[in-house]
């Protein structure tokens, strides 16, 4: 039974093969949704029997790419807020409480909302880097879409202000260390086969690498990455090294189609 709010919340999350992980991230809003959304890409281990325990609203489906699955759960959603989240994440304790008292307000001015995305990697919340940015994932209902994109898709809110919460959505990533790279090597690939769709150019392998050393750069010096330690460094060294191949990627697509 849901807590009892003045504005209603659906929630919605896309699944495929995610016994290990799903349960604790439907534990952490079954008190506070009002509905909940499940659409699954074709799971053969026990995810959707697991999702059923907690909503009748579990859709099977195909796989058509990140942004248009997450806009069909969007598109299954009745109440005037959505939290979209993913099967490898949690809301914590903080952050539920924030949402609950958001909900509860008689008039809410912003029509979305941003928190903390604190990855949860090797037993460790990393609160510096790349993985510490804000992402938007609570936006008022009417009106909000998902770009199609394969990858990094985003969700565009109702035209209005952008509020934020201080509470962490815990992101746990990574498996272990080889699905940490499963992971990234796909992602850099769906990126590579986006960009060129979207006549986005290479220019070139040098070009390339500088990007990725741009980016380590970035993560561990200026967004302080080094204050996680060595996973800290594990993690830019990866995020670098998917850019790299993200454009790698895109060059072989370039040449592939000359």
């Amino acid at each position: 039974m849901s807590v009892q709010k003045k504005h209603s919340l659906s929630v919605t999350v896309i699944t495929k093969n995610e016994e290990d992980r799903i349960r604790a991230c439907l534990e952490s809003v079954k008190d506070i949704a009002d509905e909940i959304i499940i659409f699954d890409s074709g799971s053969e281990d026990n995810t959707v029997s697991i999702c059923k325990e907690y909503t009748d609203n579990v859709y099977v489906t195909d796989w058509p790419g990140f942004g248009k699955q997450k806009q069909r759960a969007l598109s299954k959603a009745t109440c005037d807020w959505v939290l979209t989240i993913d099967a490898d994440e949690a809301v914590e304790s903080q952050l539920k409480q924030e949402i609950v008292d958001l909900l509860n307000k008689d008039n809410i001015q912003e029509t979305s909302f941003k928190f903390k995305w604190g990855v949860t990697i090797y037993g460790k919340i990393l609160k510096h880097g790349r993985s510490a940015r804000y992402v938007t994932r609570l936006i008022k209902r009417e009106g909000a879409y998902f770009t199609e994109d394969e990858v990094h898709e985003k969700i565009i809110a109702p035209k209005g202000s952008v509020g934020k919460l201080r509470g962490y959505l815990l992101h746990f990533t990574h498996r272990d260390f080889g699905h940490g790279l499963e992971k990234s090597a796909q992602y850099a690939w769906l990126g590579s086969q986006k960009y060129h769709r979207k006549g986005k150019k290479s220019h070139g392998l040098v070009v390339a690498a500088l990007r990725s050393l741009w980016v380590f750069f970035h993560i561990y010096f200026i967004r302080l990455g080094i204050l996680d330690g060595g996973i800290g460094f594990i993690m830019a060294v990866r995020y670098a090294t998917g850019n790299f191949n993200k454009y790698a990627g895109l060059w072989v697509l370039e040449r592939e189609n000359n």
